[in-house]
């Protein structure tokens, strides 16, 4: 980092659970910038996004005494890095969902493990890399990891359901679905507006979430689901998801709850996975490096133009107030796309 830069940064932080419409919910702050550990990148962040992990952690999430800086999605440029750092070099430009169990991005600079980290996708705005890296890395894992799909295998037919499917991480899984798996897409939304932004993710079917859903899914995939990756909503779907479902099918949430009747996927023998991508640097799993490989590989389809970015908004700069009103958007659960802010 250059002699130029202050001790100090800027950043958003809360100190209690407050509603969102508490202006006391997210603050301005001041905290010391923070230094590299051995495997970290400093990173000088450019753009952020806000995901619904922001604003349970803040509604649920007591900081005891301290100051909490949230977020999880940054696009930053790398300004130093600790001395075991293999992967990068001061200049790089990157992106990255980085740790749920370190602090948050929406901070001028910001430390992150190299091997969670990729390099941004050149033909993207710094904004609109900063929208894809969790919801990409819990697509990916929930499509190839946990279902064990095989990424370009286009021979394999069958049907995918996805439900909300405009949502941040239903229209990344159905986009990779559609190019790179030979299954038929059927993605869930209750709007015009999120029907129209699910089909241009590539949804090849829409069906109303607010409807029972097994009615609607026969008449769409006669044939029965094969998938499903449920993003909300999974205790009350349940049902209709097993009697859907194939023999052998199987089917991979991410959303919370909780009870859940999985003794009804009994009968035909389906698997019920669970997808958080932040498993492998909560536990420091030998291979956390995957999503260093995941994110090069989503940043390769983005520049080959077969994956887009999925921010559809971007409220200005990173402040309290502007946070603020992002969570709100998140908290209503009418998102469509990923919500951005930009600068300092």
């Amino acid at each position: 980092m250059s002699e130029n830069h202050s001790t100090t940064m800027h950043a958003v932080a809360y100190r209690k659970n407050l509603p969102i419409d508490d202006p006391q919910s997210l603050l301005d702050v001041e905290l010391p910038v923070p230094s590299p550990g051995p495997r970290d990148l400093l990173v000088q962040v450019e753009a952020v996004a806000v995901n619904p992990v922001d604003y349970k952690v803040r509604q649920n999430a007591d900081p005891g005494e301290k100051l909490r800086v949230l977020g999880w999605d940054a696009a930053g440029t790398v300004v130093a890095v600790g001395e075991q750092v293999e992967l990068f070099k001061v200049g790089d430009e990157v992106y990255y969902a980085g740790a749920l169990d370190r602090p948050g991005a929406n901070s001028q600079f910001h430390t992150v493990d190299e091997r969670l980290v990729g390099r941004k996708p050149t033909t993207l705005s710094f904004a609109e890399a900063a929208a894809l890296p969790l919801t990409s890395l819990t697509a990916w894992e929930g499509l190839f990891d946990r279902m064990g799909l095989r990424n370009g295998a286009l021979e394999r037919t069958g049907a995918l359901l996805v439900t909300a499917a405009a949502g941040g991480v239903g229209s990344i899984v159905t986009q990779l679905a559609r190019a790179l798996t030979g299954l038929t897409v059927i993605g869930t939304a209750s709007r015009p507006e999120t029907a129209a932004f699910a089909r241009r993710m590539g949804a090849q079917h829409i069906i109303d979430h607010r409807k029972p859903l097994a009615a609607q899914l026969a008449e769409v995939a006669p044939g029965g689901a094969d998938y499903i990756f449920s993003t909300a909503s999974t205790d009350r779907n349940i049902a209709a998801y097993a009697k859907a479902l194939n023999p052998f099918g199987q089917v991979v949430a991410i959303d919370d709850f909780d009870t859940l009747d999985i003794g009804a996927l009994k009968p035909k023998s389906a698997s019920f996975h669970w997808e958080f991508m932040y498993t492998r640097s909560m536990f420091q799993t030998p291979d956390q490096a995957m999503q260093h490989h995941i994110l090069t590989r989503i940043a390769h389809l983005v520049d080959i133009g077969i994956l887009t970015t999925t921010a559809t908004q971007d409220l200005g700069p990173v402040n309290a107030d502007n946070l603020r009103e992002a969570h709100r958007i998140q908290e209503s659960g009418t998102a469509i796309g990923k919500t951005t802010l930009t600068g300092f």
